[in-house]
């Protein structure tokens, strides 16, 4: 349950989820999908060459789209069928521009170029990783399966130790082109990452790094079960639900597991922390990373792209254009009314819809997903949400009316929500009566504790918890703090769920209330007080349901300045 989030990882270039030349020439058979900073698996995006995407707006820009670019009156993508192979738009320039930044400026062509690499009065970079230096001794390398921007790999033979005789794949990165201070980092931060995660069924095993004056050799299982798109292309363009539930292959066998591999520009990520470099291929890439600021969200909307081609073998989002396809990715919603989208069942389709919610917030999460009607499977084990760990903070930190407003959300929760909310709780560990407290917290955090948890610091969220260190939590309680309106929100039943809360709160909660006490609750300035005046009831002052669902999910100063200016 690491939390390590994958910036950018390769995808084919025919635009299907497969595993390309990455930023080291890595051509692994199997599908490549990113691993989320929840530490589950998910999806892959790509920069066509394993390099991250500049933005292709400019910095600060009201819009995510290109100024040339009028907003799209599509409301919905035309489906493309995976009948033959065709390529997305050109990355190119984004990827010639990325190389750049890591590879540094271009060597002047007059004179001897210094063998380390640095120019006149630069200071020379230390390229010593500290890895073994006795790779020749240990392996045999065979064919190439792969070049790229800045290495190879190779196949190759173990010829000493556990794995002696044993085919294995080696990435080969070549010292002279790390140029810079971050082509560096990325190659160290690669290894780390490989041995935080490495150990999972569906991930790519690594072995050990090496070096030598030359190069970094990064060992790796070697997967040979073709890639996912082929497997697509194979079985008619689609797959059916039940095999669309488990879509990676180490082997040829149909039946053989997927395989997770290639984080070359992966990186940690720390509670809360918002990315904003604009990474991963045109298809994948969710709404919120082309706005700039994303998470660990961004990786389940590509899980839901990947979910979408399973079933029906198209993409969900498509264009011959990149700024086509971003603005399909911002404006259109999927198509789920043509065939074979009426032969699929309502479950499936209500698993994909909650993965590709243009709105991050009510998308659910990797524990939240793993517990769907869809995948529900009493024999998995769901891991530890940390997401439950900041809404327990929040809800710490919450006022007397906010707590009553969720504690009424609570007890209208649907069954397949509480569901979720009894294993999360029993992950915590419960007293025999049935309370938990800081210790429960912390407990489950250390006993889930990996590598990748250590390097995004999420232990740090535990000092934001401290006042439960003085009280204890039934369950109950439980779900008043770990419930997300937004996730509710994406419900078909919403509005029955709010109608039901609105009347445990109008009994146990709701109270006389100004407008600017509860301007001062959301912390909002007197500018909002038009605003908030509709969510009052003028013959009692109390909340009304209107107000209510509002006050649940809180309210921007921007925001709330922009219902203002509309009025």
């Amino acid at each position: 349950m690491g939390q390590c989030y994958g910036k950018s990882v390769s995808v084919a270039e025919d635009g299907g989820a497969r595993t390309s030349a990455n930023g080291a020439g890595e051509i692994v058979p199997a599908t490549p999908i990113r691993k989320s900073r929840s530490g589950a698996a998910t999806p892959v995006q790509y920069s066509g060459a394993g390099a991250a995407w500049p933005s292709p707006y400019p910095q600060g820009s009201a819009s995510p789209l290109p100024d040339e670019v009028a907003p799209s009156p599509a409301r919905s993508t035309p489906r493309r069928i995976f009948g033959r192979l065709f390529p997305p738009p050109s990355p190119a320039k984004h990827i010639k521009a990325a190389l750049a930044k890591r590879q540094g400026p271009p060597k002047p062509r007059d004179g001897p170029i210094p063998e380390d690499g640095t120019g006149e009065g630069e200071r020379p970079l230390d390229k010593s990783f500290g890895y073994s230096k006795n790779f020749g001794a240990k392996y045999e390398l065979g064919n190439e399966v792969g070049r790229g921007h800045f290495g190879h790999t190779c196949s190759a033979t173990a010829k000493k130790g556990s794995i002696k005789g044993q085919l294995v794949a080696v990435k080969i990165i070549s010292k002279a082109k790390m140029t810079t201070p971050i082509s560096i980092e990325d190659v160290r931060r690669e290894v780390k990452i490989l041995k935080a995660l490495s150990g999972h069924k569906n991930l790519v095993k690594f072995y050990e790094a090496c070096e030598d004056t030359l190069n970094v050799y990064i060992v790796m299982e070697l997967c040979k079960g073709g890639e996912l798109l082929d497997r697509i292309l194979s079985r008619g363009g689609r797959y059916t639900e039940e095999d669309a539930k488990n879509f990676l292959f180490a082997a040829n066998d149909e039946h053989a597991d997927m395989k997770l591999i290639d984080f070359g520009l992966s990186d940690f990520i720390k509670p809360d922390e918002r990315l904003n470099d604009i990474v991963g291929s045109a298809y994948y890439v969710a709404p919120e990373v082309l706005h700039r600021s994303y998470s660990t969200e961004a990786d389940i909307w590509s899980i839901g792209v990947i979910t979408y081609i399973l079933l029906c073998g198209s993409r969900p989002f498509w264009s011959r254009t990149e700024s086509g396809i971003f603005r399909s990715v911002l404006r259109a919603d999927p198509n789920f009314v043509d065939s074979p989208w009426p032969d699929i069942s309502p479950v499936a389709k209500d698993f994909v819809r909650r993965l590709l919610n243009k709105d991050y917030r009510k998308r659910m999460t990797a524990a939240q997903a793993l517990t769907h009607p869809w995948l529900r499977d009493a024999q998995r084990q769901i891991p530890l949400d940390m997401l439950i760990y900041r809404l327990v903070k929040s809800y710490l930190r919450a006022t007397p009316l906010r707590q009553s407003a969720l504690k009424a959300l609570s007890k209208a929760l649907t069954e397949d929500e509480l569901f979720y909310m009894r294993l999360q709780f029993m992950l915590l560990e419960p007293t025999n009566d049935g309370y938990i407290s800081l210790d429960n917290f912390r407990m489950a955090l250390f006993q889930n504790a990996t590598e990748a948890m250590s390097d995004s610091r999420v232990p740090d969220i535990l000092n934001a918890l401290e006042p439960l260190a003085f009280t204890r939590m039934d369950f109950e309680e439980f779900c008043a703090a770990a419930i997300s309106p937004y996730h509710l929100e994406a419900l078909n039943g919403w509005e029955q769920i709010a109608s039901t809360a609105f009347e445990f709160f109008e009994l146990e909660g709701n109270r006389v209330i100004s407008i600017k006490e509860l301007a001062r609750e959301l912390n909002l300035p007197p500018a909002a007080y038009s605003m908030l005046r509709d969510w009052i009831r003028p013959e009692d002052s109390k909340l009304n349901i209107f107000g209510y669902t509002r006050y649940l999910h809180g309210v921007t100063i921007r925001s709330s300045s922009s219902n203002t200016r509309h009025r």
